[in-house]
């Protein structure tokens, strides 16, 4: 397999052009003049997506805040400014969600986990999800291996006619002592050469009040008190830089990004223990790029490449648990090459080639320094017959592991390959209004290096995670051009999924980059998405977009039929953490220059444990969350307003109605919390 490997990825890279005739498309821009070459079609199997004035709407929120109101997601959020934030979608694990950063994953061998909590959202400029993966084959091979993925796209530089610049500067302030300040310098250099440069600072000491009640089986309140939440403090600095240039026949970028981070560890409040003085520290640093070059109409290729390197420091200076003081370096090499070739004018084929290097070192005694190689290939292969479209996609792929510790061997080399498929039909000629679709995939993910390597932790017997999605839906969506209702969209999913060696990760003490990992067996995950949206617009200044979504879920552990006992068996339960229902609303009236946002998240309830017993029962929670904002635009003709293009005031508050509650048990979350924003655009 490794040599049917490196033979493939010898002949993935770049075709000779075949047709040097063009089929251009001049398009203007405020770049100059771009010349687009092939034909634009719609994604088989259309995204979740959040942008425009959505996005604005909750442009004071994180990442993963964001990310709450798409169907089908879980957010793992352990409170508090500086709390470890990650996603899981359609309760398959946050192993098995890739997160894409302008087109490259963000990996980290380590632990396999993303914190969404370390992105600026004042630097994004629209956030999509995929159950599956993309639909669309010209990407890179990495980015058919995932379940699921979330592409974060950052914004490109936009320049009005004669201006070369712009400045964007944002004030953040409110409760947990938080103040954050955000830069961000767009500069165009020539008609095809712009970059930008983002920087912001956190800072916060993450104190609030808690409540704080245990009640016993029998109904009895053991004790009932609020507290302060301490030692939730956190210091960040995140800066990034971009370059994007424009050439006849198509598109460069490259992208460097820094963050460092020192936060407290404010743990689980278990046995009457509210203090707590472990620490973290991060720091981040990743450059990439891609370059996509169409040789002709009917062929054109993608390079892409990254270098990441992550450190990491954890310190428990308690000693009544563990001194504990250590310290892990990542290294990541990733280079990447896609070949998409039209072979009929509704027929394209695709060949991508991924190779990865990763590396973990840490100052633990008998670590065993893993190092590991990836190659994947994809071939996919997209047709469209009148109203009918299909893509197939293979991915091949070849993992071995070394270790330099001579009594800690490494895995055996692992290849597999694993096919998806997806297919659409608009079922009324003439009108694609309506749409139905389908997708079937297969796919795994291997242990990460703590489940494997991490000293007296990991298990290097642990066996891959193997999953397979079957989904069957529709979209209708419709646009008026007069009247009230300007928009309609509506979707709705059935799907089914399969885990077999699931892997579950529990917090191992009160640190949480440690995890205590074991494969639970077989999981079947049974659940409903829907999702509706409307658009409407009245006289000349009013303006109402609703969103809402509900999701229901039946995710259980199949394992062992005998395991059913009534008390302790876990056969049939449904797997810690995921709720039967949930949901959210979003609303964003506009009125000329005012604003008014609200947001609704429902989690129902869940256990923390396959045991599904009253001991381990989770409350439904829920928030309310509310914004004002007011846009005041520079007037050329007025002196004290000219020097500025927009300069917009909000005020907001989350969770209204100070709901008491938890994501992730004894990690109490914050009460009603305040938010000051001030933006500026020159």
């Amino acid at each position: 397999m490794r040599v049917l490997c490196l033979l493939m990825y010898v002949i993935a890279l770049p075709f000779p052009a075949f047709a040097q005739e063009r089929d251009s498309v001049a398009m203007s821009s405020d770049m100059g003049e771009i010349t687009v070459y092939g034909r634009q079609r719609d994604e088989i199997v259309p995204s979740q997506r959040l942008g425009g004035e959505r996005l604005e709407a909750l442009r004071t929120h994180s990442v993963a805040d964001a990310l709450r109101y798409f169907s089908g997601v879980q957010i793992k959020d352990y409170g508090g400014v500086g709390g470890l934030k990650t996603v899981d979608v359609r309760s398959m694990g946050t192993n098995h969600m890739g997160v894409f950063y302008d087109g490259i994953q963000l990996g980290n061998a380590q632990n396999g986990l993303v914190d969404l909590g370390r992105f600026s959202m004042e630097n994004i400029e629209e956030i999509a999800l995929y159950n599956g993966q993309k639909a669309q084959i010209f990407q890179p091979a990495r980015d058919f291996g995932t379940s699921g993925s979330v592409y974060i796209r950052t914004r490109r530089p936009q320049f009005e006619e004669g201006k070369n610049f712009n400045i964007r500067a944002v004030l953040r302030g409110g409760s947990f002592g938080m103040i954050s300040p955000v830069i961000v310098w767009e500069q165009k250099w020539s008609r095809r050469v712009s970059s930008t440069v983002s920087a912001d600072y956190t800072g916060a000491d993450g104190k609030y009040s808690f409540r704080y009640r245990r009640v016993l089986p029998s109904g009895t309140v053991a004790w009932d008190t609020t507290a302060v939440r301490q030692n939730g403090d956190l210091r960040s600095f995140r800066i990034e830089g971009a370059v994007f240039g424009n050439t006849d026949d198509g598109t460069w970028n490259v992208k460097v990004y820094y963050y460092d981070s020192n936060r407290g560890i404010p743990g689980a409040v278990v046995n009457n223990v509210w203090r707590f003085a472990q620490r973290q520290w991060d720091r981040n640093l990743f450059v990439q790029g891609s370059w996509i070059k169409h040789v002709s109409r009917r062929y054109k290729f993608q390079l892409s490449g990254k270098y990441a390197n992550d450190w990491m420091r954890y310190l428990n200076p308690d000693a009544t648990t563990m001194l504990m003081d250590n310290r892990f370096r990542q290294n990541e090499a990733y280079f990447s090459m896609a070949n998409n070739i039209e072979l009929l004018p509704r027929w394209e084929l695709n060949v991508s080639a991924d190779y990865q290097f990763n590396s973990l070192n840490a100052n633990l005694a008998n670590f065993a320094y893993p190092r590991r190689h990836t190659l994947l290939l994809a071939f996919a292969t997209q047709y469209q017959l009148g109203r009918f479209r299909a893509m197939a996609s293979v991915l091949g792929t070849n993992v071995w592991d070394k270790t330099m510790v001579a009594q800690v061997n490494g895995r055996d080399a692992l290849s597999r390959w694993t096919p998806a498929v997806y297919v659409s039909y608009n079922p009324i000629k003439d009108n694609t209004d309506l749409s139905l679709r389908f997708f079937y995939k297969k796919i795994f993910r291997l242990p990460t290096f703590n489940d494997l390597y991490y000293t007296e932790v990991g298990s290097i017997n642990l066996k891959p995670e193997n999953t397979q999605q079957l989904d069957v839906g529709l979209i209708y969506q419709h646009d008026w051009r007069r009247g009230v209702f300007r928009h309609l969209e509506f979707k709705a999913d059935g799907y089914y999924n399969k885990v077999d060696n699931k892997i579950i990760a529990v917090p191992k003490g009160s640190g949480q980059y440690r995890w205590m990992m074991m494969n639970v067996g077989k999981v079947r995950i049974l659940g409903v998405e829907t999702t509706a949206q409307t658009v409407m617009r009245w006289r000349r200044d009013w303006s109402l977009v609703l969103c809402a979504n509900y999701t229901y879920q039946s995710a259980q552990d199949r394992t062992d039929a005998s395991d059913n006992d009534p008390y302790y068996g876990t056969y049939g339960g449904q797997i810690a953490y995921i709720p039967w229902h949930s949901g959210s609303a979003t609303g964003n009236l506009r009125w000329r220059q005012l604003g008014l946002n609200y947001a609704f998240v429902y989690v129902g309830e869940r256990y923390h444990s396959s045991s599904n017993i009253r001991e381990n029962y989770e409350q439904p929670w829920y928030t309310h969350d509310l914004s004002v904002s007011y846009t005041l635009y520079g007037k050329r003709g007025v002196r004290a307003m000219k020097w500025f293009r927009s300069m917009m005031f909000t005020l907001e508050c989350n969770n209204v109605f100070d709901q008491q509650y938890d994501v992730v048990p004894n990690y109490p979350m914050p009460g009603r919390n305040w938010k000051g924003v001030i933006r500026v655009e020159l």
